[in-house]
């Protein structure tokens, strides 16, 4: 099976995800540090579709400017189109498998995908 994680390697949410897929048998890992590699708002839209969730469902609001630019109560269009200028309001982290997409907030989340 193969599992892309979107990674930020100083959250250890994600690190502990990273660590779930790395240890699972037969799972191909790629690892994306989307703070250096940000996913494209197409990308975006399309994980978010398939996890299930809203763009604003996956924004980051810890650590971010995301409330006082009103982007929680933003509409999807707004919501993604600041991702993509700023991935830094991406939360973390999101994995995708053959199995779908998710949001792995907490980490065994991401068992549901393998």
């Amino acid at each position: 099976m193969k599992a892309t994680i979107w990674h930020n390697p100083k959250c250890g949410t994600s690190r502990k995800t990273l660590a779930i897929l790395e240890e699972a048998p037969g799972v191909d890992v790629t690892i994306v540090e989307y703070l250096k590699t940000p996913p494209s708002r197409e990308k975006l839209a399309q994980l978010y579709k398939d996890a299930g969730i809203t763009p604003q469902q996956g924004l980051r609001i810890r650590g971010t400017d995301a409330k006082e630019r009103g982007l929680p109560d933003a509409d999807a269009h707004t919501v993604l189109d600041a991702m993509a200028a700023e991935p830094a309001l991406i939360e973390r982290p999101l994995v995708e498998t053959d199995k779908g997409a998710a949001l792995c907030r907490p980490q065994d989340k991401v068992r549901d995908l393998l």
